[in-house]
């Protein structure tokens, strides 16, 4: 048995239960149950995450020690910053391996959900919806189905509006997250690791592309995201306040 034949048992079993709560739209909260499940079993390295960002905030001194022992040398600089890192045992990347363990199970859905047989049989799981849009259809098939305000349309709406109010609040705080980042390593003349300045200017605006993948997914993968693009700005608000 293929392990997507096992997830779609298990996605199944579990609309199975949730049915007499939300009805036809019993896989959708399966969907929404999975993804919450998947981000309890990471919230450990989340909150390792946290720990490693106040760890490499608590380096910001002795950093700018270093900018200053090698402002001439940029090459030095990065190495010497990387060899502290090393030192205190400090991952400048520790952050993205919660979004990294995360893919497998968006992949899956993505495939659950993209296909029409699962394990050489039909895949019973496209009949699901989410209210009028079927889990299996994208927002290219709702837009085609029945316009932009059509019964799919508007639950596609419904999402685009979630992501954009969760998106605001990401930006709103990263911004004050960085700008504060940067007054703290503009106190030693330049940046805590050289090259980050570029990505620093970008991530403000990388929960936008959210709406993105929710546009261009299967509706049930485009839940999954949703979900944890919520969860994750609740985590991250607890973690790092």
């Amino acid at each position: 048995m293929s392990v997507f034949s096992v997830f779609a048992r298990l996605v199944g079993q579990l609309a199975d239960l949730l049915q007499p709560l939300f009805h036809a739209s019993a896989a959708a909260a399966a969907i929404v149950l999975f993804t919450a499940l998947v981000r309890l079993l990471v919230h450990p390295l989340s909150r390792a995450a946290a720990r490693g960002q106040r760890a490499r905030a608590a380096l910001q001194p002795r950093i700018a020690e270093l900018r200053e022992k090698h402002a001439e040398d940029p090459q030095r600089l990065q190495r010497a910053v990387l060899e502290l890192h090393a030192e205190e045992r400090v991952s400048p990347l520790s952050g993205c391996l919660p979004s990294l363990l995360q893919l497998p199970a968006f992949f899956l859905l993505y495939h659950l959900f993209s296909s029409s047989t699962i394990g050489g049989e039909g895949n019973g799981l496209l009949s699901h919806q989410l209210f009028a849009a079927p889990l299996g259809g994208r927002w290219a098939d709702a837009l085609g189905g029945g316009g932009l305000f059509g019964p799919a349309g508007l639950v596609y709406l419904g999402l685009f509006a979630v992501v954009a109010v969760i998106a605001t609040f990401n930006f709103l705080r990263t911004k004050r997250m960085t700008a504060a980042g940067s007054v703290a390593a503009g106190a030693g003349g330049g940046e805590q690791i050289p090259g980050l300045g570029a990505v620093g200017k970008v991530m403000p605006f990388m929960s936008f592309f959210t709406l993105v993948t929710v546009a261009v997914v299967p509706l049930a993968a485009a839940l999954y995201v949703v979900t944890s693009t919520a969860w994750s700005a609740v985590e991250r608000a607890a973690l790092y306040r």
